[in-house]
Parts: C-alpha cells; sequence; structure tokens
C-alpha cells in the first residue's frame, strides 16, 4: 500500500522527484567514485602477513633531512646484536637501474625489453614480505647468486604461458650484461604495495655484490632500503629508543669522522604508501591529505545533495500537510507517519543508488584514465559495505528532519485551513541554503588556488631552459662509454634539427642520489656542507641553460678540469664564499679513504633540479668525479616538427645500436612528473566541484519552482496593481541571491584557512590573492541568478487572471 502511494507522489510530482532523485543519484555517483579511489590508495601494503610488526628504518641527519634509506651494513649489524628482531632484508635500487633491457637469447626471436622498477635485494626479503608465487618457491628462491623473481607480467612477455623456473635472463645493467637464472614468478595483481616491483634480482650477483661488501661503515652510502620484522608483543615505541641508543654507541665514532649526525627512527611498513613523503622515497608515494581533502568533498557533495532533499521536503509541506493530518484523524499514530515518510526517503534514495551505480559503471573507465587506476567495481568487497553505509546514512540524514517536522502537525488546525509555515522550518530551509553555497564557494576558492598553484609552478623560473631538451638515456653497460657517446653525439649534430648535444650523470627533473661533503679553505670537515653532484660533458652548462655568474663552464682546452667543479649559489654561500671571491678557491672533502680538494672554476645562479616542493640545495658539476657522466645524452632541438626530428634520430640511434631498443623523454615533461599529485587533485577538486555546483543549483531551482508557487496570488496583484515583469523577477529572486551572498561571506575566511595551510607543503607558492574569492563569490551568485530567473521571469511573466482564481 505504501508503496503505491509513494508511486503515486512522485509521478505526481514529476518536478520534484527528478530533483531530488537525480540530485541525490549525482551526490552517490560521485561520493561511489571518490570512496573507491580513496579505498584503493589504502589498501597499499595492508596485505602483508604480520604487516603489523614489519617496519623501515629510516634516518633524520642533523636533524634537518630525513631520509627513507640507510648504510648496507645496518639491517644484519641491527639483526645479529638486537632481539627483538626477528628478521631483517635491504633493498637497493638507484636511478640508473630504473629500466635496464632484459634479453630472452634462448628463443628464436630472441624477445627483448626495457624493463623498470626492478630491485636487488637479499635473500631474506620473502620472508618479510607476502607475495603470491604461481611458479617457484619464493622463500628460497635468491638463496644462490645471480638469480632473480619476476612478476607474472613480465614472465608472459618473456615466455609466454610457460613456467620460466630455471630459465636465463640476460639483464643490461650499468656495469655490463650479466646472465639471471629466473627462480619463481609472483603474481601482484590482487595487492598493492608502495615498492612497485616488476622483478627482484638477488643482492649477491656478479656485478653489485662486491662493492656492497665493501660497504662497512653505518653512516655514508645511504641507499640501502632497511626492513625489519620484529617478533611478537616487541613495543615498536620501546624498541625505536632501543635502536637510537644501539646506533650512537656503534656509529658514534663514525659520525664524528663524517662530520655529522644521524638518527634513526621505525616506519610501519603500512603507512609508509600514505604517510611518507621524505627524501629518496622508492617511488612517489600517495598522501592522506589529498585522501582527506577527496573524502570531503565526497562527504559535502553528498551533505548538498541531503539537503536539497529536505529543504524540498519542507518546502512542500503545506501539501503534505493536509495528507498527515487525515491520516491522523483517521487514527495513523506519529511513529506510523515517521517510518512512511521515512521509508518514502529510504525508496528514493534506493532508486538514486540504482542509479548512481549506473552512473558509476559507465563512468568508472573514464575515472580510471583520468586517475591512473584500474578500479573495478566489483573487486572491492569493501564497496559493497560502504553502499549499504551510504545509502542508509543518506537516507536517515535527508528524510529524518522532514519526517519529524511533518508528523508534529496538529491535524485540527491543518483541516481548518491553518496552514503552519514555522520561523523554524523556514529558517532551517535559509540555513541549509546558505550551508550548500558556502560549500560550493569553498570548493570554487580551492580550485581557483589549485589551479593557480600549479601555473605558479609551472612558469616558476627554475635556473635553466627546459624546453626542446631531448633525453636518451644511455645506462647499459655497453652504452654508456666515451666511444659510444661520441659516435652518437657526433651522428645527431648533422642532423638540422639538433642544435646542441651533452651528456651528463643526471639532468633536472629526475632523482640524484649523489652527494658529496665540502668544507671552504680554512676550515674544519665538522663545517662541511652537503652538496649534490653530478658528473657532465663539454658544453652541459650552455646546452641546459644554466646562467654563469662567474668563472667559467668546462671546457676540452682545461686539462685541469677533472679536478674542479662548477658551484650554485646556495653552495658557495654555505661554503662561506661569495660568487665574486670563489673563483680559484678550493672546495675540500674528507671523508673516511677519500679526502682532497676540487678547485671552483665557476658559479651558476641558483636552479632547481628535482622539484619547487622543496628549496633550492647546495649543487655542483664536475667532469670525472662523481658518476658517470655518459648516463644521459641531452639533445636541444631547433624545430617544432619533433615527431619528423624523433625519427630521424630514432634512426642514427638504430644505425649505431641495432640490439637496443630506442627510448626517449623531454626534459620539461620529466620535470612535470613531480606534480602529478597536485595536478591529478586539482582536476578532481575542479570535476567535482562543478558537480557540487549543479547539485546545489538543482535544488535552489527546486526552491525557486515551489517560492513561485507559494507567491502566486501576491505576483498577480501586484501585476494588476502595475508592477512590471523585472519588479517581479527581482521580487522573486532577491531572497535567494541573499542567502547565496552570505554563503560566499561565509566561505571566504574558511577557505582562506584550509588552503593556506595546503600551501605550506611548498617550499615556493603563490600568493592568495582578494581576486580569488571575488571570483567564486561572483560565480557563485550568477550561477544561482540564472538558475532561479527561468522560474522568476516565467511566474512573472504568468497570466494574473489564471493567478488570482479561487482554488
Amino acid at each position: 500500500m505504501y508503496f503505491k502511494t509513494i508511486w503515486r507522489r512522485l509521478i505526481r510530482n514529476k518536478a520534484f522527484s527528478f530533483i531530488n532523485i537525480f540530485g541525490l543519484a549525482i551526490g552517490l555517483t560521485s561520493c561511489l567514485l571518490i570512496v573507491m579511489y580513496i579505498l584503493d590508495e589504502s589498501s597499499y601494503d595492508q596485505h602483508h602477513k604480520d604487516g603489523d610488526r614489519l617496519f623501515r628504518i629510516a634516518l633524520v641527519s642533523n636533524k634537518v633531512e630525513t631520509w627513507a634509506a640507510a648504510a648496507a651494513p645496518l639491517a644484519f649489524t641491527v639483526k645479529s646484536n638486537l632481539p627483538e628482531i626477528e628478521q631483517s632484508a635491504r633493498l637497493m635500487t638507484f636511478p640508473d637501474i630504473a629500466k635496464m633491457l632484459i634479453r630472452n637469447k634462448n628463443t628464436s626471436d630472441q624477445k627483448q625489453f626495457f624493463e623498470t622498477n626492478g630491485y636487488y635485494v637479499d635473500s631474506t626479503f620473502f620472508q618479510l614480505f607476502t607475495y603470491n608465487f604461481v611458479y617457484g618457491n619464493g622463500m628460497a628462491a635468491l638463496n644462490a647468486p645471480n638469480t632473480m623473481v619476476i612478476s607474472k607480467e613480465m614472465s608472459e612477455r618473456f615466455f609466454g604461458k610457460e613456467n620460466p623456473v630455471n630459465k636465463p635472463l640476460s639483464v643490461n645493467t650499468p656495469f655490463g650484461e650479466f646472465n639471471y637464472t629466473v627462480k619463481a614468478v609472483f603474481d601482484n595483481s590482487t595487492y598493492k604495495s608502495h615498492i612497485p616491483a616488476n622483478y627482484f634480482l638477488s643482492m649477491r650477483n656478479q656485478d653489485m655484490w662486491n662493492w656492497v661488501t665493501q660497504q662497512t661503515n653505518l653512516v655514508s652510502n645511504n641507499v640501502f632500503y632497511t626492513y625489519i620484522k620484529l617478533k611478537s608483543q616487541v613495543d615498536a615505541k620501546q624498541f625505536g629508543t632501543k635502536l637510537n641508543t644501539f646506533f650512537d654507541k656503534q656509529a658514534g665514532e663514525e659520525m664524528k669522522t663524517f662530520g655529522f649526525k644521524n638518527t634513526l627512527f621505525l616506519q610501519p611498513v603500512k603507512d609508509i604508501y600514505l604517510h611518507s613523503a621524505i627524501g629518496n622515497e622508492i617511488r612517489p608515494n600517495g598522501a592522506i591529505t589529498y585522501l582527506y581533502i577527496l573524502g570531503s568533498i565526497a562527504a559535502f557533495i553528498l551533505v548538498i545533495a541531503c539537503i536539497n532533499f529536505m529543504n524540498l521536503s519542507t518546502a512542500r509541506s503545506e501539501k503534505r500537510a493536509r495528507e498527515v493530518a487525515v491520516k491522523k484523524v483517521i487514527g495513523a499514530g506519529r511513529r506510523l507517519l515517521v517510518w512512511q515518510l521515512l521509508g518514502e526517503s529510504f525508496i528514493m534514495c534506493i532508486a538514486a543508488l540504482v542509479i548512481a551505480i549506473a552512473f558509476t559503471s559507465i563512468l568508472l573507465p573514464y575515472f580510471n584514465a583520468l586517475t591512473h587506476k584500474n578500479i573495478r567495481l566489483a573487486d572491492e568487497p569493501r564497496l559493497i559495505v560502504w553502499i549499504a553505509i551510504i545509502t542508509l546514512a543518506t537516507g536517515l540524514f535527508a528524510g529524518i528532519y522532514p519526517a519529524f517536522y511533518l508528523s508534529s502537525f496538529k491535524p485540527v488546525q491543518i483541516l481548518k485551513g491553518k496552514i503552519i509555515n514555522s520561523f523554524s522550518a523556514t529558517a532551517l530551509r535559509k540555513g541549509l541554503v546558505v550551508f550548500q553555497f558556502a560549500i560550493s564557494v569553498c570548493l570554487v576558492i580551492a580550485a581557483v588556488v589549485i589551479w593557480k598553484q600549479l601555473n605558479y609552478l609551472d612558469h616558476q623560473q627554475l635556473g635553466f631552459n627546459t624546453e626542446q631538451k631531448l633525453v636518451l638515456p644511455l645506462q647499459d653497460g655497453y652504452l654508456n662509454s666515451e666511444s659510444n657517446y661520441t659516435a652518437l653525439k657526433n651522428e645527431l649534430l648533422q642532423q638540422p634539427e639538433v642544435k646542441a648535444v651533452t651528456c651528463g650523470s643526471a639532468y633536472p627533473g629526475i632523482v640524484n642520489l649523489n652527494d658529496m661533503l665540502f668544507f671552504a679553505e680554512g676550515k674544519a670537515k665538522d663545517d662541511n656542507v652537503d652538496v649534490h653532484t653530478a658528473s657532465i660533458g663539454e658544453n652541459y652548462i650552455e646546452t641546459m641553460g644554466f646562467q654563469l655568474l662567474s668563472g667559467r663552464s668546462f671546457s676540452k682546452d682545461f686539462t685541469a678540469d677533472s679536478l674542479s667543479i662548477i658551484l650554485n649559489e646556495t653552495a658557495v654561500k654555505q661554503l662561506g664564499y661569495t660568487a665574486e671571491n670563489a673563483i680559484g678557491r678550493k672546495a675540500n672533502y674528507n671523508i673516511g679513504k677519500y679526502h682532497g680538494a676540487l678547485q671552483i672554476v665557476g658559479v651558476v645562479k641558483d636552479f632547481n633540479f628535482e622539484s619547487l616542493h622543496n628549496h633550492i640545495e647546495p649543487y655542483g658539476f664536475t667532469t670525472t668525479t662523481f658518476g658517470s657522466r655518459f648516463g644521459y645524452l641531452i639533445a636541444n632541438l631547433n624545430t617544432k616538427d619533433y615527431a619528423r626530428a624523433i625519427n630521424k634520430i630514432e634512426h642514427v640511434w638504430t644505425k649505431l645500436n641495432p640490439t637496443v631498443p630506442f627510448r626517449y623523454s623531454f626534459v620539461d615533461k620529466d620535470f612535470q612528473h613531480n606534480y602529478e599529485k597536485e595536478q591529478l587533485t586539482s582536476r578532481l577538486v575542479t570535476y567535482f566541484t562543478i558537480i557540487a555546483i549543479l547539485i546545489a543549483c538543482l535544488g535552489l531551482f527546486g526552491l525557486s519552482i515551489f517560492a513561485a508557487e507559494q507567491k502566486r496570488k501576491e505576483v498577480g496583484i501586484r501585476k494588476v496593481l502595475g508592477a512590471s515583469a523585472g519588479q517581479i523577477s527581482l521580487l522573486l529572486s532577491k531572497e535567494f541571491i541573499t542567502l547565496v551572498v552570505v554563503g560566499v561571506v561565509i566561505a571566504s575566511p574558511v577557505a582562506w584557512l584550509i588552503m593556506n595551510k595546503w600551501l605550506q607543503g611548498f617550499a615556493y607558492r603563490t600568493s592568495i590573492s582578494w581576486w580569488m574569492f571575488a571570483v567564486a563569490g561572483l560565480s557563485a551568485v550568477c550561477i544561482a541568478f540564472f538558475t532561479i530567473s527561468f522560474q522568476s521571469i516565467k511566474a512573472a511573466l504568468a497570466n494574473p487572471v489564471k493567478s488570482l482564481r479561487t482554488e
């Protein structure tokens, strides 16, 4: 019976039914998409057995710089001496092995691919981390030297559907080509980790092991990610204190020798992806802050949709009052009426949810493309629970006030024609409209600030020129040689599209782990400055567009440049020199067995080498001292036809390196990768802000229809007395416009506080200007005006005779 009554009401009030159901459907769709994204981001490293006992040991250097990796001996030193540790393992990676050429030479076509996300790990690695192994025994897979464990995807690329265990693969490392034997295959499609592994190489091998064993101190070459598994019942906080006491005892003298102080701290593995953004992360992690932002937007959108339902339900109380009164007279109790009205709310929510699920299924592929995810509606069991919770909460929240408000009417007064439109109900409706637009304006301001910050980053002077810089990686063992680079350079310079060619161990936009502690003339090594270093070739300074403030760049005419260094302003200043007096002075270093001095031959203007999230750090360029300068070839292009230029460069590459696949990147694109999270957040905030405004305007449109109906006779009388259509339209619009303006006033300081805090995460940030609030406020007012103007004009142009007829 109730279902039939509800259905008739929905059909009889098509406009209001559409606004309520469609508004809720849009709100629920947005909420479902955001919740799926949040659940996906929150699922990293939640699958590990005994995950609560897994930790990464990170460090703080000189109480300033946090670092995700540690020295080589730390993992097994603490395991041997601290009984609280059940097992430990190390993982090592660095930019030079970010992408390595791997070959299967045992097939007729000799399959070869550049594979990313490969890591050197200890044989104990899989005793800590849980992986789903398809082939092989993962626990013992890396016990032997030169063994490897690969992903299912990688296995299918090289071996098809065959079992690849005990089959060889050739790995081209920066140190040469080495043969590895596949010992296990894992399937990582069902879980996510802060270690986005495609394959693992045994730490004991022919290419890296000798160097690893030479790392005997606890404070230098901090490139080993150290993981430990604590025994059951061990208190992590107390152990962290004990760990630092032990570390100070073991490494105190070494730290004094090196001239700095490290402090260790524990990071729960399950928290790393969302809560860690320290130096030298394995990969760019997510950010819990952005999930809070998106979660708040989802909640706001749902609240706005629920407010529409409440407002329209209470606003139409005059039409429902007689129905409620009659039911009360014939014996219906208030509880029964409340349940009926709540049931109506739940049924509308269920209808909206069905539409929302359909919308979500349609939009999910586009949402995945936008967020670079592979979320599927059926893959997340927790989503079913969330859907049920969201539906029940929406139905309850949206229907509870109308239910209690309508069921409280006194039937005698209603049937006598004394329709109650209480001050509290009217005030609540107005308050909810203000709240809706306050939220909407906050979102608009947030979207504007995020856009302006990203635009600021795009146009910030970086200290060098990123445009038209093509990068060819040469990290493979037989590619990063001087003879190979020289041949390639000479061939490229014959192309009219190539203006200049240089090389370097790093370039702006990628991580550079090389650094050295320097101290100035007349100072002790305790006064050292940590300087990031890159080894570069001739014309690097000019090709990249760095600005020389004094001195010169490197040249083949100066044979002593192998003992020279070019520093940036920050490095020179921290050493105690100036750009003018630094030329010819020494930058000394004394780290263990490494000691000597480099002569400063040039000073370049400060530049941002990685991202504008961080302040400018000391930086130096050498020719041979730190790293291989033949790691990357950088070509400065002189053309707008990039497709033609790349085709010609690929032809040159194939001619000189026929067995190595061609790959390239651009400096400006690599630099922009540092802001992917912000760019994604900006797009999501913008899209969902538009949705929030749309839902708010749907509600405002419904209220304007109701207001026009309520003032139908008043409008007729005013028209008869000579009021113009414009005056009547203004009469019907001004109340709502006033409410929107109040929402703007309330939203502005709140949005300023929130976005000002968000901007603190950038070392270089834009300012929040008054025009942002003006744009947001004016946009909200204009959108609201156009939303209600249609109904206002329609009412103003209506025939007054029809308006004044007796009902």
